[in-house]
């Protein structure tokens, strides 16, 4: 019996892991994402995939299409561009956090912080999360607000949570 246990915790192990290998990093998971298309145009001009596909364990904050699409054409495009690309990458490493935070984590840390918890960016700056009217919020440091419309989208090296605005730093 006990030869029998081990073998399905080995067997249900290898299965696991081999899940979790197939996923990918969360660059991979967010190109695999129709949803995630203009974050993807903007990690490649911000020169960040690769980083983004290092060992991690990130969390990542990603506006969706619709979120980009809230920021002026001219504006995105001009972000987009090889001149700009120090920008580009500083607003992108805002929406990243080193470690692995999945949902949970984020809600037990509000109950602690009493409905509101800072995180240190990649760029240096902080991110306040926020509950607000049932739901979670990044507050920017400009004190713009974007919810968290989904989360815990898992990738071999970290988490997404998908939000619906872009946040700014300084």
């Amino acid at each position: 019996m006990k030869k029998l246990v081990l073998i399905l915790t080995t067997v249900a192990a290898l299965v696991l892991s081999q899940n979790v290998k197939a996923q990918g990093t969360i660059v991979d998971v967010a190109v695999g994402n129709d949803n995630f298309s203009t974050l993807v145009t903007a990690l490649k001009a911000g020169d960040l995939v690769t980083a983004l596909q290092g060992d991690g364990p990130f969390t990542v904050f990603a506006p969706t299409n619709d979120a980009f699409a809230k920021i002026d054409s001219k504006t995105l495009g001009s972000l987009l561009e090889k001149e700009n690309q120090k920008t580009l990458a500083n607003i992108l490493t805002y929406h990243v956090v080193s470690g692995k935070l999945t949902a949970k984590d984020v809600v037990s840390a509000l109950k602690k912080g009493k409905g509101k918890v800072e995180l240190k960016a990649l760029n240096g700056q902080t991110l306040t999360v926020m509950q607000k009217d049932g739901k979670i919020w990044l507050k920017d440091q400009k004190g713009n607000y974007s919810e968290i419309t989904a989360t815990d989208v898992m990738g071999s090296n970290g988490v997404i949570h998908v939000i619906n605005t872009v946040v700014m730093p300084k």
